[in-house]
């Protein structure tokens, strides 16, 4: 065992090498950095480390037994056999903490959020399990319609871990340029840019691109580079919790954006940064048709504020021509920046997203990104998935999900129908889950959930700000008997809670 012990403040309270050797390990006992049972270095690897001779560390050591701190056992070494105990601590405890007005804010939104938003998959999602746990399901098997899990059934692993080898091999074979760049790997910028011209129409050179872990970080750092206290940034209502974090982290007032059927509906809010989900509202689906496009276009460029369109699982569409981005609807205002991520056509653990950013923000981006990293993370990642996407094998993956999504899609979107329970499911025609608004009563709703809930079927809740609720039913994940189990037994409970009416 290794340990560090650090000698300059005892070389000023102490006169001889004993005595600062033994009050340093002595403090380190007694305040717990030693813990009962650790094994300490023998006396010769200690005066090596320290540069004491044998002699001396032997007399600390064996005074340190005497006293009934450490228990030397003959043949096997000095173990610590003091004990501390939770008085000394107590003082460290007490004390108070004065963190920034930043910490602050992030300390009171941790506490909000662990009570009343427990995240489904850590990272994507702002909304609350029906079944969060409390309570052990009556059913062996839980069915749970949880969002942002993809089916790793049907997952290319040969083909990715392919990738995976060669691109080690190759990182192990030369030195890494990569690593120094804060933007990302640029083989896989450049993949993404050819991607994007093709498939959605996004015309934007690798330069412009910023590969970041997740969306959670392109809306964090955004959000800290563009608003600050005072200023106001317009979210929508409902939409994904992460935006009002990041808003309120930053200290800017957050401005809630009414959704209805067609997606946000466009205001003359004063404000210097908008997001927005245009191509598939999250979490209703909703998608803003061309009218208001132009309009949230035309309010960008008279507020000379940005538009942040996050395009999260609309890669997947089940029916109907693909729809027209914000950032390809664009003309020379450079205002739109367009964000993405493959945990949803990818796998769900791979954490890798990118951002499209307006050239004038593209050097403050990467400035920001290397603060938090300065070293970029998921290299070989990075790595692995260019070579993926260059060899066609990503389009191939890309086809395949489709084909596997649409059918569940359907399997689910048609046995919705025919229940009888009241959720108005609104019509969509991508993505990886269906969502629906509550038509009944509370009362009725908190029976019903309470009997899905026991008949171990869970999915994700969302209350607006107008008290509504709506349930959303992910499937990517699930098989297809889960799909038609899951509705059974929500078809059930439904049926036992009418013949107590």
């Amino acid at each position: 065992m290794t340990i560090y012990l650090a000698l300059e403040p005892y070389k000023e309270r102490y006169t001889t090498k004993y005595e600062m050797l033994y009050h340093a390990l002595r403090d380190a006992l007694m305040e717990g950095k030693l813990v009962h049972g650790d094994k300490l270095p023998s006396s010769r690897e200690l005066a090596r480390m320290y540069g004491f001779s044998r002699g001396t560390v032997s007399n600390v050591l064996e005074a340190l037994a005497a006293e009934g701190y450490v228990a030397p056992m003959t043949g096997s070494g000095t173990y610590v056999s003091y004990q501390t105990t939770n008085l000394s601590l107590l003082p460290f405890a007490k004390r108070e903490i004065q963190l920034s007005e930043w910490g602050e804010r992030i300390a009171g939104m941790a506490v909000h959020v662990r009570e009343t938003d427990t995240h489904i998959d850590g990272t994507d999602s702002h909304q609350t399990l029906v079944n969060d746990g409390s309570e052990h399901s009556k059913c062996s098997e839980k069915i749970s319609f949880q969002l942002g899990i993809t089916d790793m059934s049907s997952f290319s692993k040969e083909d990715w871990n392919r990738c995976l080898y060669d691109e080690t091999r190759k990182m192990t074979e030369k030195a890494n340029i990569d690593a120094h760049k804060p933007l990302g790997v640029e083989t896989l910028r450049e993949a993404i840019a050819k991607h994007l011209q093709r498939y959605r129409g996004i015309v934007a050179n690798s330069e412009q691109i910023a590969i970041v872990n997740g969306s959670m970080q392109a809306i964090a750092l955004l959000t800290q580079l563009l608003a600050g206290s005072g200023d106001a940034v317009v979210a929508e209502s409902p939409g994904y919790y992460g935006i009002r974090k990041a808003v309120l982290a930053s200290g800017a007032m957050l401005i809630e954006g009414e959704v209805d059927d067609q997606g946000l509906v466009p205001q003359p809010w004063n404000a210097k940064l908008l997001f927005v989900t245009p191509n598939r509202q999250y979490p209703t689906g909703a998608v803003l048709n061309m009218e208001r496009r132009q309009q949230l276009l035309q309010w960008a460029a008279d507020q000379s504020a940005f538009i942040v369109e996050d395009e999260y699982d609309s890669e997947f569409r089940h029916r109907g021509k693909p729809i027209e981005t914000l950032k390809s609807l664009e003309t020379s205002a450079d205002l739109v920046i367009y964000t993405g991520t493959f945990s949803k056509t990818m796998m769900t653990d791979i954490r890798l997203g990118f951002v499209v950013l307006p050239r004038v923000l593209v050097v403050p981006f990467a400035r920001a990104k290397a603060l938090y990293e300065p070293h970029p993370s998921a290299i070989l990642e990075q790595r692995a998935l260019a070579s993926f996407m260059n060899s066609g094998l990503y389009e191939r993956h890309l086809r395949r999900m489709k084909r596997i999504y649409s059918h569940k899609f359907t399997l689910l979107r048609d046995a919705l129908k025919r229940l009888t329970i009241p959720i108005r499911w609104v019509e969509g025609d991508a993505g990886l889950h269906i969502f629906g608004w509550w038509t009944g009563a509370q009362e009725d709703y908190d029976a019903f959930e309470k009997a899905c809930r026991e008949a171990g079927v869970e999915w994700v809740k969302d209350r607006t700000n107008r008290n509504r609720i709506g349930i959303s039913l992910g499937f990517s994940h699930l098989t297809d008997d889960d799909l038609t189990v899951g509705i059974e037994r929500m078809s059930k409970a439904w049926k036992h809670i009418e013949s107590t009416f």
